[in-house]
């Protein structure tokens, strides 16, 4: 996850001053400005700042080696001043979804000029898109004139944990049409570590991956089910009993344990699923697939059913062989049921630098050793968003076939 801002008192004081300061006639700059070239030019006002820079993942991350693990960290870039306005010029960049920030006098500042930001677990950042052409990963990103789905937030009960829930479902555009009978397979979509059920919605673009590929007839329309996966919250934070609570990496922090985990309280969701909506059932219907914390609840919930889904997909997965004898001795007793059952698609997606990698290979050489087919897809960069939006796009398009 991006932990490019630290001090989010700071931050939200700055923006909101910036922003009384906009309603009022104040000063703006013109940023991102997103020149004919594909460079893009970010401006900020700061006439009393010593220094500013801006950050994002536009710039190359800084790879370091840490406890035997790489690791990327964000990268900074000076701005230059002139008048009082603080200025930066890209290089030419590739067709894609960006976010950054500026830091004035290390203070994290999101851009007064620009309004598109998005929170992933306790940062906020700003964003904008390149697209250069019908079909690039720009455009598959953006709202286009094509037929949309619907996306709610839905409550429901999950007995195994005691708590009323809340996920974000996503149903393919005609679905509410008057006389639509048609049922649709199910794809299952998980978080990571820190987000919740709005988390594939804002960073991952789900909804607009989900109606750019279902029009170009490049996914079969399906019902795509986006859950909560911290198992001792309701829903994402603000949203739900617990008030206005600070958010962590760690997702329920502060809040009593779970009574049970996502992998084995899913049951719920699916059943809530397959009785309130239109579904086709079955595994050649159903799919699973999540990135880091939820490519491990994928991993898991898929061990546990074996059967169920038809399509498993683990994006930067936090799963591994496990090392203790008798937990190996379980593991591998699941995965022979697992593959048993013949799953269509088993696909592990991981980036080249990711903290994860090592223990993805070990998971890639198990399944080689015991012969069970799966499709490896392996991309540059580590544990970014980036990523995770090319897996989804080339998971959905292989599902339900």
């Amino acid at each position: 996850m991006k932990r490019v801002i630290t001090l989010i008192a700071a931050m939200t004081l700055t923006v909101s001053a910036f922003a009384q300061q906009s309603l009022m006639g104040g000063q703006t700059a013109k940023s991102p400005e997103i020149n004919p070239d594909g460079t893009v030019t970010f401006r900020i006002i700061a006439p009393k700042a010593r220094q500013v820079q801006v950050t994002g993942d536009f710039i190359p991350p800084i790879q370091a080696n840490t406890n035997g693990m790489r690791m990327d960290t964000p990268a900074t870039i000076d701005m230059v001043e002139k008048n009082g306005v603080w200025e930066y010029t890209t290089p030419v960049l590739e067709p894609e979804f960006y976010s950054y920030v500026f830091k004035v006098d290390g203070v994290a500042t999101l851009d007064p000029s620009n309004i598109y930001q998005y929170r992933d677990v306790a940062t906020w950042t700003n964003f904008f898109i390149i697209s250069r052409e019908k079909g690039d990963k720009g455009d598959l990103y953006s709202v286009n004139k094509v037929a949309h789905g619907d996306m709610a937030k839905v409550w429901y009960d999950s007995p195994t944990l005691e708590l009323s829930r809340r996920m974000t479902v996503y149903t393919p555009a005609g679905y509410y049409d008057k006389g639509n009978k048609t049922k649709y397979p199910v794809l299952y979509v998980l978080h990571g570590a820190g987000g919740d059920e709005d988390a594939w919605q804002n960073y991952g673009r789900a909804a607009m991956i989900l109606d750019n590929l279902i029009a170009a007839g490049k996914v079969k329309p399906c019902i795509v089910v986006m859950p909560n996966g911290n198992p001792n919250t309701s829903a994402a934070p603000g949203e739900w009993s617990a008030g206005l609570y600070a958010t962590s990496m760690s997702g329920g922090a502060g809040f009593p344990p779970a009574k049970a985990g996502i992998p084995e309280s899913f049951g719920d969701i699916m059943g809530y699923v397959e009785s309130h909506y239109r579904v086709l059932t079955g595994p050649a219907n159903t799919a699973i697939c999540g990135l880091s914390m939820g490519g491990g609840h994928s991993f898991n919930t898929s061990l546990l059913n074996p059967g169920k889904f038809g399509y498993i997909g683990l994006f930067s997965a936090a799963a591994s062989v496990p090392s203790d004898v008798a937990q190996k001795a379980q593991f591998e007793t699941r995965m022979k049921a697992l593959f048993a059952a013949k799953p269509k698609l088993y696909y592990i997606a991981i980036g080249k630098t990711d903290f994860l990698y090592q223990s993805s290979a070990g998971l890639r050489q198990f399944l080689d050793d015991n012969g069970y087919p799966y499709e490896y897809r392996e991309t540059d960069g580590g544990h970014i968003w980036r990523n995770w939006r090319i897996y989804l796009t080339e998971f959905a398009q292989k599902a339900f076939k």
